[in-house]
């Protein structure tokens, strides 16, 4: 019998999918390891999504989305992201993951060279691998804030080097870019002829209120800035599956083909969802927002008083924590943690070789579950030291 494509055989399992499955069959484990919001999609967008299938909603729609949803998306860019992006630039997604491999799709060629931070979000080096093309990592830099030095990205261009990967706010460092610093990055990208693909999808997740999200795409004069975005996290609705991404017009094009030989179309149904969402009340929105602000406050707190070592996150559900392993590798480490001490945390290694020494804590468990499993790790490093 032939063997599997060398590419997909070598393709490494997630830790964090370890550890949830882990996690999974322990019986009253603190679930610490992955950003799954802990509410339930608000009952309007569930309302609205029922009566939608009941009113025939349920074939095949168009490659990049239903034409409401994308008239709906380009005021909510401009509203709460402050650029402009006509229906006609926006491609909607089977979640933010379906928006950023196919970018990776339409604009690298096999040998291109990809800019991807560390720590940063996980998967990408793996995705740009699969596609042919090589992933330089950047590293973030905790006594940074966690934010990107320009001159030493400019140091890491060749002439291979067709994108610039960036993610504000974070995942996993919670950083929030601030405006300045996102318009030297896309003046670098225009200095050296590169693509940037910036994944947003956490723009409405600000924990830190005096910090502000601002879009690479403000700043985008020369149309090469795609931007990411997903219903997933700011409006509890990951199980739904929808992202969408705003890029120039002939890059729109693309992904928009792109979907027919990979999904065909996002689902019909998600989509008059996604609707309800952009169109309802937004009380439940803030209430979530409210919680995650306030989850931040205890953390911050609880990690204070433990002991931890850490980087307050501005924004997204997560918040990185600095650990000892007494010579573990990350994933032994959380496997650990998790056996003895009963919490599970998503270990730094799956974040490239910048999350070593860290591991990932969700903010979407309770207030109360997330300072007990704070200190629980700390007693983990304690003993472990």
């Amino acid at each position: 019998m032939k063997n599997p494509a060398a590419r997909a055989a070598a393709f490494p399992r997630s830790e964090i999918r370890v550890l949830f499955d882990r996690a999974a069959a322990r019986e009253g484990a603190i679930r610490l390891e992955v950003g799954e919001p802990s509410f339930k999609t608000p009952d309007h967008i569930v309302e609205a999504a029922a009566e939608a299938a009941r009113a025939g909603h349920t074939g095949y729609g168009p490659n990049g989305g239903l034409a409401g949803l994308r008239e709906l998306l380009s005021h909510k860019i401009a509203r709460v992201d402050g650029f402009t992006a006509p229906p006609e630039n926006i491609v909607v997604t089977p979640g933010g993951m379906n928006a950023l491999f196919s970018c990776f799709l339409a604009l690298l060629d096999p040998g291109d060279e990809v800019l991807i931070p560390t720590p940063g979000f996980p998967n990408l080096d793996h995705i740009v691998r699969l596609l042919g093309g090589r992933p330089v990592f950047y590293p973030l830099s905790a006594a940074d804030g966690f934010l990107p030095d320009p001159d030493r990205l400019a140091s890491l261009v060749t002439g291979r080097t067709s994108m610039l990967f960036v993610n504000t706010p974070a995942n996993p460092t919670g950083a929030v870019y601030p405006a300045g610093l996102m318009q030297n990055l896309v003046e670098l990208c225009d200095r050296s002829d590169l693509w940037l693909l910036s994944d947003e999808v956490y723009d409405e997740l600000i924990l830190d209120e005096d910090a502000v999200h601002t879009s690479a795409a403000r700043y985008d004069t020369a149309g090469r800035v795609i931007t990411v975005y997903s219903f997933s996290k700011v409006y509890a609705m990951t199980g739904w599956r929808v992202g969408y991404a705003a890029a120039p017009g002939p890059v729109a094009g693309l992904l928009s083909k792109l979907q027919e030989p990979q999904v065909s179309c996002p689902s019909t149904i998600s989509q008059k969802a996604a609707e309800a969402a952009l169109l309802g009340p937004r009380e439940p929105i803030r209430a979530m927002l409210d919680a995650y602000r306030r989850r931040r406050r205890a953390a911050l707190a609880a990690a204070s008083e433990a002991g931890l070592s850490f980087v307050a996150p501005a924004g997204t559900m997560y918040m990185l924590v600095r650990v000892e392993t007494g010579g573990r590798s990350m994933i032994r480490f959380a496997l650990d943690l998790l056996d003895d001490h009963g919490v599970s945390v998503a270990p730094g290694s799956v974040f490239g070789p910048g999350g070593e020494g860290y591991v990932r804590i969700s903010l979407a468990a309770d207030d109360l579950r997330i300072v007990e499993g704070l200190h629980r790790l700390a007693a983990a490093v304690r003993v472990g030291s």
